[in-house]
């Protein structure tokens, strides 16, 4: 008996080591295979990266280069700012043609992204001379051909009339001139002074414009001689646009030339004593566009600036806060405010494409002829 119970106690004892063994050996093999699951599991964890990949939180930086009022850049850049927090912008404001003239002496190692605010002319120019890339926006086909580059290289942003500028306070709106001609009478010398013409895409489009008008693109001469008589009632030539208005706002002038939105801004918002003429036979419409430098570091801001700056929404505001109007076809016309509604804009017949060709040498002849001669 104690035999059999030693025999079975022996057994017992066995079969429970084996267990045991079993057990540790199923432990054992479950480690691997659950380490292999567990792996298994982890790897869409780390293709997904979390703590790496949200490249839209990744700091970009944007340089544009402008010739917007400083009203203007206020008002958008913050807005830009605001809805893409992770872009470092810097802005550099100069004339149209200054910006013109330092894109291309950078074309080599460009250092700006992004070419905001270029008359018709210059951007043209530009684009022949491959200072800028070719990036057709999202809203490229509601802007009309005439605004823009067959080959997507620069987008009119805005409408800008090109007027007679004058002092409210100084001169009754009858008293002043009507018509372009009217600004050569005797009676008004002395009493106009013009934004520096050669660094400003504004005045060398009036100016071209006027040479294009009486002499059309094979005879200079008429339109050489119509700027001497201008240049003999002129005062002065203001070195910048904040110049220009000091001296207007001053009475030193109460004549001049410049483009219909400056004008509503300095009066609306800077409560200057200023008001416009739209000219009897019309007025040069400029195409005031923007674009992408060629070999921009900074594509990918660029873009989104590009995109940004032409939203419907914003543009509304733009034309309600900033007098702006826009190139956007599909903007319903009832979200318009009411002073654009109002305004007949009746262009001046002129041949962009001959004035963009042309506007280097009128210019450097006016300058080196005409400029401060007193019409002589």
């Amino acid at each position: 008996m104690r035999m059999i119970k030693g025999n079975v106690s022996k057994w017992v004892t066995g079969m429970l080591l084996c267990t045991v063994m079993t057990a540790v050996t199923a432990c054992g093999s479950a480690t691997p295979s659950g380490g292999q699951a567990a792996k298994q599991t982890d790897k869409p964890a780390e293709s997904v990266k979390p703590a790496e990949a949200p490249k839209s939180t990744e700091k970009q930086k944007l340089v544009i280069y402008t010739a917007r009022d400083k009203n203007v850049v206020d008002e958008i850049i913050p807005k830009f700012k605001e809805k893409n927090p992770n872009v470092d912008v810097e802005v550099l404001t100069m004339g149209a043609q200054q910006i013109m003239e330092r894109v291309r002496g950078e074309k080599a190692n460009p250092q700006a992204d992004f070419w905001w605010g270029g008359t018709q002319s210059s951007l043209m120019t530009a684009a022949d001379e491959g200072l800028l890339e070719s990036f057709k926006p999202s809203f490229g086909d509601s802007i009309p051909a005439l605004y823009k580059d067959a080959k997507d290289r620069w987008y009119g942003e805005m409408l800008l009339p090109e007027v007679i500028m004058y002092n409210s306070k100084a001169l009754k709106k009858e008293d002043a001139p009507q018509d372009w001609d009217d600004l050569l009478d005797a009676k008004y010398k002395g009493k106009i002074i013009i934004r520096g013409v050669l660094a400003s895409g504004t005045m060398r489009t009036i100016y071209s414009a006027m040479v294009f008008k009486e002499g059309g693109a094979t005879d200079p001469k008429k339109g050489y001689d119509w700027l001497k008589k201008l240049d003999a009632n002129t005062k002065e030539y203001a070195q910048d646009p904040t110049n220009l208005y000091l001296k207007l706002a001053r009475e030193e002038g109460t004549l001049s030339l410049w483009n219909m939105q400056d004008i509503m801004i300095q009066k609306e918002l800077q409560k200057q004593p200023f008001d416009f003429i739209y000219p009897k036979s019309g007025a040069p419409i400029l195409v005031d566009g923007v674009g992408i430098v060629k070999g921009a570091k900074n594509m990918d801001a660029a873009k989104k600036f590009y995109e940004f700056l032409f939203d419907s929404k914003l543009r509304v505001e733009l034309a309600e806060k900033l007098f702006q109007i826009p190139t956007r076809t599909d903007i319903s016309k009832d979200t318009l405010p009411a002073w654009l509604k109002g305004v007949e804009l009746k262009p001046m017949q002129l041949d962009w494409t001959v004035m963009a060709n042309k506007e280097k040498d009128w210019m450097q002849y006016w300058d080196e002829n005409i400029r401060g001669k007193g019409g002589k």
